[in-house]
């Protein structure tokens, strides 16, 4: 209860502030997200119960009707995500995860940097596809395994949460603000784009940052000695072996998918795409998964993006975000570089203190409201930027859900992660603002 009356508190206090700047509604608005988010940061309710707050609360203020809230929970974006996590918990269940580890891990030398270097780019590499919650919780026990040297076993964790953090933005599925940016996109008719061109215009940005990263990181332990590590590669199972096969079909198909939207124009909806694998893990002797495995979605990351989705609506519908943007307007006198780098600066250091899938969900609407003013192609591009930048946060663990796992194991302080992580945090941002700018707009 304390957690609750404490957010309840944040809650009036942020509605009488707003009072002083914005109407009514408005800073009726901002008290309810306020509760929403210190309930999400706090945990004083799960995760679930609170991203179903706003079927009650927005309605209750006089926002939006429950039908408008509702709708945002069954986004078509959302069942893109769920086919996902089908894939995801099939590859799971035949432990196909385990050999694709194994085989990076076996590739790099076994010194302290090379460990470094294998443990983040296999956790990069895994967020892509799996949810990077799920990633960080799987190679923590790897990571802690692989050497007694406290100083090696802080560096492997936090090799291990930023590489998922850092591979979360590879894909459209990769981690929850995406797939916010992806419905967001489609609710304003703006182009939504495929995996093929997504990932294309993410690959600078992530292989900058996992160049950059690891050797930092390993920079102070370089010439640690370590223990023979020994990390066979298993042979790959029946089951693996079917489950491979269709995992590289599924890849192929989104790669076709790429060059049919752009050339033959016979392009296949990514959802349906997604869900259609998905759905494929049941079909008996082809698939993997039984209905009673259904039991592993996280199915209060689903509600998530219901609420994400609806605090972006309400912002839109009050006319809240254009009020805020009305505010911000001097950011527009900026060159569009500068612009990206003010967004990327503002964007980074406020998701270190909240949730970064409600900050995407509160940060998009505002500045849409700048890229509509803007020529379609720059405005994609802030819109990308605030949305790459709400997951590129390295300092702190209520930031992403990978920086909590790892601390949880009692090894990383609050201080060295922000210590190592502010770091990161400008190099993310140098990434992002040079690679949208030089290359995102050459392919969008």
């Amino acid at each position: 209860m304390r957690g609750i009356a404490i957010a309840l508190g944040i809650a009036i206090v942020f509605f009488a502030a707003s009072l002083t700047l914005f109407a009514l509604q408005h800073a009726m608005v901002l008290g309810v997200i306020a509760f929403l988010v210190t309930l999400w940061t706090n945990e004083a309710l799960p995760l679930g119960v609170v991203s179903l707050l706003p079927l009650l609360l927005f309605p209750l203020i006089g926002v939006m009707d429950s039908s408008a809230v509702a709708g945002n929970y069954a986004n078509s974006i959302i069942f893109l995500f769920l086919g996902g996590f089908m894939i995801a918990i099939a590859i799971e269940k035949t432990q196909l995860h385990i050999y694709f580890s194994a085989k990076l891990l076996h590739i790099f030398p076994k010194t302290p940097r090379g460990i470094i270097y294998a443990l983040a780019v296999t956790s990069a590499l895994l967020s892509a596809v799996l949810s990077n919650t799920t990633v960080a919780l799987m190679l923590m026990p790897i990571a802690l395994f692989l050497s007694e040297n406290i100083k090696l076993k802080i560096r492997f964790l936090l090799a291990t949460a930023y590489g998922a953090t850092i591979g979360g933005i590879l894909t459209p599925i990769g981690t929850p603000p995406n797939l916010i940016l992806m419905g967001f996109l489609q609710e304003h008719s703006l182009p939504v784009l495929n995996f093929g061109k997504w990932m294309l215009l993410m690959l600078p940005v992530v292989g900058v940052m996992l160049l950059l990263v690891p050797w930092i990181l390993s920079w102070e332990v370089r010439n640690e000695s370590v223990e023979s590590i020994k990390h066979n590669v298993p042979v790959l199972t029946r089951a693996q072996k079917r489950l491979y096969g269709i995992v590289i079909v599924f890849g192929l198909v989104l790669a076709s998918n790429t060059f049919t939207k752009e050339g033959l124009g016979i392009a296949l909806d990514e959802t349906l795409v997604l869900l259609g694998f998905g759905l494929l893990m049941f079909v008996p002797k082809i698939g993997f998964l039984k209905w009673e495995d259904t039991k592993k979605i996280p199915y209060e990351i689903i509600f998530l993006f219901g609420a994400g989705f609806s605090i972006a609506a309400a912002f839109s519908f009050t006319g809240l975000a254009a009020d805020i943007a009305h505010k911000l307007e001097f950011v527009l006198t900026f060159p569009f570089f500068w612009m990206l780098v003010f967004v990327a600066l503002f964007i980074t250091f406020a998701t270190e203190v909240t949730s970064n899938t409600a900050l995407t969900s509160i940060s998009l609407p505002i500045f849409y409201e700048f890229a509509k003013s803007m020529p379609q192609e720059e405005g994609m591009i802030l819109l990308m930027a605030v949305t790459i930048k709400a997951s590129y946060a390295f300092m702190l663990p209520i930031a992403t859900p990978p920086n909590a796992i790892i601390m949880s194991s009692g090894i990383v302080s609050v201080k060295q992660m922000a210590k190592t992580g502010i770091k990161f945090n400008l190099i993310g941002i140098v990434a992002l603002c040079l690679s949208a700018y030089f290359v995102w707009k050459e392919i969008l």
